[in-house]
This record gives structure tokens, C-alpha cells and sequence, in this order.
């Protein structure tokens, strides 16, 4: 009969799929020590301290990375920690880049930030009216930027058009505002940064006021800039860019002391605060006391209000004006006008013009 020898064979077949006891407890064992090291890990710490900054390298090995955060305090053992990130699979996900981590907080913790990208932020508040040459001052005194490397690249006309820019700088597109920017900050970083948040707040319906006014939008930024120069408190801003369409419409020279400054600004790096008469005969194409019509170019960064004022300025008779100490201006229909309130004016600031 053949019914022991089946029998037999289904016994021998069922004692092969059962693991030998040695297999069975070494498995116990790794299952064990892994929940046990998850659940140790994932016990959020009492307290957390201060901020540690870290830097990873793009490239760098998950061993350098754990040998690094143990060096400044924020894990324990650095052959636990890469245990844990295999068992997470994260060893191979670990993002470069400056994070700020809480010295105190679990392994776990740590290992979700750096696997989540969440790198340290820097602020950075860019007033309104700089000009690329202040900006990279700037830059490189709070982000370490190197200033030429900025200059160079806002006038890098490759860079200039890759960002959607039809003009031949990046000057008068670089939008005044607050930035959080992650770390490091490149100067293409900030560049971009800027460029679009001002292609972020330019209005649609903007590019239809334009043909109404008969501007293209570099020579729209150009005028947004000059009311930008000059400009001291808001509600004059329509004001003084309905003053430089009433000139341009009759051929006047603007004689705008913003754009003299400017190119004094690229003939020394630096800009005057207060002009002289001998300054006002540079040879410059800026110089709209030499030269009729717009600048060929924006002379600053102009913020949204000063945009604004250009696409809708106030509808208003005069044709001078001239600042008073206040920073409030005196508008003008003639020149006699004008001149009589130069004269006031200067008999309230004798020095200068």
C-alpha cells in the first residue's frame, strides 16, 4: 500500500518549511531590536535646546553625515543612528543642504528633517529704490553673497533672458520685499528669487494699460523708477509720475535728479544724496538734463506703489517741481513758478541745490 510513504512525504515536505529554531530565534531577535530601536528613537525628548546649524554637502556619504551630527551633539551613536536610517530607508534620501536642528530632539526627529528638505531659512528685507550695485552690498554683507558675482549676473544677458526678462539688465526687476530664502543663497538664488516676485505682482491687466499709455513695460519700469527716486511719501507718487507723462507728451527734458545720481552712481560705485550744478553736466545716456525722453534704462528698483503710480498716474497741470524740507514737493505750471519756489526752498536749505 502507498498511503504510509504519502504520508511520510507530506510530513518530511511540512518539516523543510518550518525554520529551524536557531533561524527562528535569531529572527525574533533582529525584529525586536528593531522595534525597540524605533520606539526608542521616536520618544520625543523633554526639552529641546537651542538651534545647531549643520551642513551637508551634496554628494556626501550617509556615514559622513551621522559622523557629523554626533560631532555637534545631536545624535548619540553614530552606528545606531545609520541602523536607524537604513531601517527607515532614508540612508539614501538624506537631502543636502544648512539645516538648523533643536539639540534634544530624538534621532527620528532628526532624521525627518533632513529627509524632508527642510533646510534653514534666511530673511532678507530689500528696501525699495536700491540699485543692483546697493543690492550686491547688500547681499554680501548678510548672505555672504560675493558682490561682483551679483552685479555680473544681473547684467548677464543669457541669465537675463532665461528669467523671462526683455531688457538688457536685470536693474528696475528685482522687486523690493522680505525674502525667506533657504541656505546656502547663490546669487542666481536671490536674482530668481526677485525676478519673480515681480512677475508674481505684475497684473495681468497691467500689459493692456500699457498700450493705453503707450509704453512698453521697460519704459514703464523706467518711469516707475524715477517716481521711485523721488518720491518721499506716498501720496504724491501719482503726482509726480503724472508731472513726467505731462513732460514727455511735450517733448521736455525730464531733468530728473534720480537719474543723474544714477549715473554718477556707475561712473564712481557710489551715490550722491544731494547734487551740485557741475554734476548735473555728466556725460552720461542717464543724464535726462543732457538728454530728452526716458532714460534708456530703470535707475533703481521700484516697489509695487511706485509701478502703480506710472500705469495710473494722477491727471494734473504741472510741469516742475521741486522737494521742500519736508520731503513734500511744490508743483509748478511755469517755470516762473518754479523758480519762485526754488528761491523758497533754498531760503529754507541754503546748501546745495
Amino acid at each position: 500500500m502507498r498511503w504510509p510513504r504519502q504520508c511520510c512525504c507530506r510530513t518530511s515536505s511540512i518539516s523543510a518549511a518550518m525554520p529551524r529554531p536557531g533561524a527562528t530565534r535569531s529572527l525574533l531577535l533582529l525584529l525586536a531590536l528593531g522595534t525597540a530601536l524605533v520606539v526608542w528613537t521616536r520618544q520625543p525628548a523633554p526639552t529641546t535646546g537651542p538651534l545647531v546649524r549643520i551642513t551637508i554637502p551634496q554628494g556626501a556619504a550617509f556615514r559622513v553625515v551621522a559622523d557629523s551630527l554626533a560631532v555637534h551633539g545631536l545624535i548619540g551613536s553614530p552606528l545606531w543612528f545609520r541602523a536607524l536610517a537604513r531601517l527607515r530607508g532614508v540612508d539614501r534620501r538624506v537631502q543636502a543642504g544648512v539645516y538648523d536642528v533643536p539639540a534634544g530632539v530624538s534621532s527620528w526627529r532628526v532624521l525627518s528633517i533632513m529627509q524632508d528638505g527642510k533646510v534653514a531659512l534666511v530673511r532678507l528685507t530689500v528696501p525699495e529704490g536700491l540699485t543692483v550695485l546697493e543690492l550686491a552690498e547688500l547681499a554680501q554683507s548678510r548672505l555672504g553673497i560675493p558682490g561682483d558675482s551679483l552685479k555680473a549676473l544681473a547684467r548677464d544677458t543669457g541669465f537675463v533672458r532665461s528669467l523671462g526678462i526683455e531688457a538688457p539688465e536685470l536693474e528696475g526687476y528685482l522687486l523690493p520685499e522680505t525674502y525667506s530664502l533657504p541656505l546656502p543663497v547663490t546669487a542666481a538664488d536671490l536674482l530668481r528669487a526677485m525676478v519673480t516676485e515681480f512677475n508674481r505682482r505684475w497684473v495681468p491687466g497691467w500689459d493692456r494699460r500699457l498700450d493705453t499709455l503707450g509704453l512698453t513695460r521697460n519704459q514703464l519700469v523706467t518711469l516707475a523708477s524715477i517716481v521711485e527716486g523721488e518720491a518721499r511719501h506716498d501720496d504724491e507718487r501719482g503726482t509726480i509720475a503724472g508731472v513726467y507723462l505731462n513732460r514727455l507728451r511735450r517733448g521736455i527734458a525730464l531733468q530728473a535728479d534720480p537719474t543723474v545720481q544714477y549715473a554718477l552712481q556707475l561712473a564712481t560705485g557710489e551715490r550722491k544724496t544731494r547734487l551740485l550744478f557741475k554734476d548735473l553736466e555728466i556725460q552720461s545716456r542717464y543724464n535726462t538734463y543732457l538728454h530728452s525722453g526716458l532714460p534708456p534704462g530703470p535707475v533703481n528698483s521700484p516697489g509695487v506703489r511706485s509701478l502703480e503710480a506710472a500705469l495710473y498716474p494722477a491727471t494734473v497741470p504741472w510741469l516742475y517741481f521741486v522737494a521742500g524740507p519736508d520731503g513734500y514737493h511744490i508743483f509748478s505750471r511755469t517755470l516762473e513758478e518754479h523758480n519762485r519756489a526754488i528761491a523758497a526752498v533754498r531760503h529754507d536749505r541754503p546748501r546745495g541745490r
